[in-house]
């Protein structure tokens, strides 16, 4: 079954686009080094009246809004294999530079998930 990584960060909405270049030439890699599918989304409708919203678990400060994220792989051994080689890639260092990072990496949510329904 294909395995997903996925990310739930806050981003100021003043840096949506400078997060949208990093994360399109970040996604670039990953899809080079072997990732079936990288998506990024910004949050639409996040006020919804049932369950626990998006915004109450990343709790995002004025100006903020959530970013939901996932990247698709074949495998958890293979998203593994690709991970360590995303890792090493000197083109991510480049485009990750922690002073110059267009969101707050600490307050990002992340995980790796098995796939449970897939059609």
């Amino acid at each position: 079954m294909r395995y997903v990584d996925g990310y739930l960060l806050p981003v100021p909405r003043k840096n949506l686009g400078a997060y949208r270049q990093m994360s399109s030439k970040a996604g670039r890699i990953w899809l080079e080094l072997g990732a079936l599918q990288y998506v990024e989304c910004v949050g639409d409708d996040l006020d919804v009246s049932f369950g626990l919203p998006f915004p109450a678990v990343v709790k995002p400060k004025r100006g903020e809004t959530v970013v939901f994220s996932f990247i698709v792989y074949k495998s958890r051994a293979q998203r593994d294999r690709v991970n360590a080689k995303v890792m090493k890639d000197p083109r991510l260092a480049a485009i990750c530079n922690p002073k110059k990072m267009p969101f707050d990496p600490l307050r990002m949510s992340m995980g790796g998930f098995r796939t449970l329904v897939d059609f």
